[in-house]
C-alpha cells in the first residue's frame, strides 16, 4: 500500500517543502519502491492536479514542492549498490554526499556537486557540473543505463544499447521525459585527492576575475576549482579547488598558480578522500534558503564580462556570485551526444539574490547578455524562455521531437517543459 502524507499527518511538515521554497501539497507520496513508482504516477494523475517529482536532495530550482498537488518523492529509493569492479546502481533518493561515503571504502568516487545534500536523481537527470568536473566530466558522462518509467506506466530501460534516444535525452533533460528509478555508473578511482580552501580580498573584482580565469583555463584538467564571491563595498572571495588524484608534486605545482593570484589571505591544502569534498549536512528542508538565482555558462572570463560582473556586484541587488569550472573532459564530449549540449564553455556562473526580484532581474541582464547558454539546476526562474537558454535550437528540436512520442499528454512539465508550443 502507497505511503500518502497528507496535512494532518505528523510527518506532513518533514516533507512539505525544500531547501528553497515553500509548499503546501495535498498529498505527499513516499514509494519505497520501482513498482510502487509505477503506482504513485498512477495516483499523481488520477488526483487531476499538478504533481512535482522530489529526488530527495535541495534542489536550487525549487520545484520539487507546490500547493494542493501531489510530490512524488522518492527518498526512500535510496540504494548504492556495487555491480562489478567500477559499476554501481545508485538509487535517486540518495544523497550524493552518501554516495560518496559509500563509494570511499570501494576507492571509486563519481563527481558531484559541491553540496553532499544534492539528490541523485534531480542532478543525474540535469548535467552534474563537480569538483572533479574537468578530469571526469559530469555527472551525466558516467551514467551506462538507467530504469525509467515513462508517462504510459512502463518502466524502460536505457542505454546506449537500449531505447538510445531516449538515453539521449535522459542525460540532460531527463525530468521531461518520466521518473528515474535508478542509475548505473561507471564510478572512476579517483577515491582520493588534493583538495585546497583559499581566501581572497579583492579590492579590483574585474581584474581578479579575469585573472581567476585565466588561471583555471591553464590548468590541467587534474584540477577543477569552484569560485564564491560575497558583494558589497570590499568583495570577499573563497575558492575550493580540488587536484583528482593524490599525486602531492604533480598537485603542488598545479595549485601554485592559484596561490599567487593577487589578494590570498588564507590558503591550506590536505590529501583528503572525494567524500569529505562536497558539503553534507542532512539538515532538515524547511524553505529556509529564501534566495533567487540566476545563471549562465560562458567560454571564459574575458574583461568584458568581468566588468560588468563587477558592476553587478557593487550594486548592491546581488549578494553572491559562484562560478564554477567546466571545460576539460566536460568539452571532450561531442555537444550532440548527450541532451546536455553546452560542450565548449568553461565555466558556470551564478548569481545570488535575497532582495526583490525586479532590482535582481536588471541587475544581472547586462552579464547574462555576455553568457552562451544556461544550466537549468541553477535557475530560480521558470520562465518558459529559458528552455532555449537551456538547451540549442538543434538539441531543442530533437528534444521536442521525442517528448511528442514519449509523453504526449504532456504529463512531465515540471522542470522547465520542452513541449513545442503554438
Amino acid at each position: 500500500m502507497l505511503d500518502l502524507i497528507r496535512p494532518g499527518d505528523a510527518r506532513y511538515a518533514r516533507v512539505r517543502h525544500v531547501y528553497g521554497a515553500t509548499g503546501s501539497p495535498g498529498a505527499v507520496v513516499r514509494p519505497t519502491s520501482p513498482e510502487e513508482v509505477t503506482e504513485a504516477l498512477a495516483f499523481a494523475r488520477d488526483a487531476g492536479s499538478p504533481f512535482a517529482v522530489r529526488s530527495g536532495g535541495h534542489g536550487i530550482s525549487s520545484i520539487a514542492t507546490n500547493d494542493g498537488g501531489t510530490v512524488i518523492d522518492l527518498g526512500a529509493l535510496a540504494s548504492v549498490d556495487r555491480l562489478d569492479a567500477r559499476t554501481v546502481r545508485l538509487g535517486p533518493g540518495a544523497h550524493w554526499g552518501h554516495v560518496a561515503r559509500a563509494l570511499h571504502p570501494w576507492g571509486l568516487a563519481i563527481s558531484s556537486g559541491d553540496s553532499g545534500d544534492v539528490g541523485v536523481g534531480g542532478l543525474a537527470t540535469t548535467g552534474g557540473i563537480g569538483l572533479m568536473g574537468r578530469a571526469h566530466g559530469l555527472t551525466i558522462d558516467s551514467l551506462v543505463r538507467a530504469e525509467i518509467l515513462t508517462a504510459d506506466g512502463i518502466t524502460r530501460t536505457v542505454s546506449a544499447q537500449e531505447n538510445p534516444d531516449l538515453f539521449w535525452a535522459v542525460r540532460g533533460a531527463g525530468a521531461n521525459f518520466g521518473i528515474v528509478t535508478s542509475f548505473e555508473f561507471t564510478a572512476s578511482t579517483s577515491a582520493d585527492v588534493v583538495q585546497a580552501q583559499f581566501a581572497f580580498a579583492v579590492p579590483d573584482l574585474a581584474g581578479f576575475l579575469e585573472t581567476w580565469g585565466a588561471t583555471v583555463e591553464a590548468s590541467p584538467r587534474e584540477i577543477s576549482a569552484f569560485l564564491y564571491l560575497g558583494g558589497g563595498a570590499q568583495p570577499f572571495a573563497q575558492a575550493t579547488v580540488v587536484y583528482a588524484g593524490t599525486d602531492t608534486a604533480a598537485a603542488t605545482r598545479a595549485l601554485e598558480p592559484f596561490a599567487s593570484l593577487p589578494g590570498v589571505v588564507g590558503q591550506r591544502a590536505q590529501v583528503t578522500a572525494y567524500a569529505d569534498v562536497p558539503l553534507t549536512t542532512d539538515a532538515p528542508h524547511s524553505g529556509q534558503q529564501r534566495a533567487l538565482t540566476h545563471t549562465g555558462l560562458v567560454d571564459h572570463l574575458d574583461l568584458a564580462l568581468s566588468r560588468r560582473l563587477a558592476v553587478m556586484m557593487s550594486g548592491g541587488a546581488v549578494q553572491m556570485l559562484q562560478i564554477r569550472s567546466a571545460g576539460g573532459a566536460i568539452n571532450d564530449v561531442p555537444e550532440d551526444a548527450t541532451a546536455y549540449a553546452h560542450r565548449h564553455q568553461n565555466f558556470s556562473v551564478t548569481a545570488i539574490s535575497v532582495g526583490a526580484r525586479a532590482a535582481f532581474d536588471a541587475a544581472w541582464e547586462p552579464s547574462f547578455t555576455l553568457m552562451d547558454g544556461m544550466y537549468l539546476s541553477f535557475e530560480s526562474d521558470h520562465a518558459p524562455r529559458h528552455v532555449e537558454d537551456a538547451f540549442p535550437p538543434r538539441t531543442l528540436a530533437r528534444l521536442r521531437e521525442l517528448k511528442a512520442i514519449w509523453d504526449p499528454d504532456g504529463i512531465f512539465t515540471q522542470n522547465f517543459d520542452v513541449t513545442a508550443r503554438p
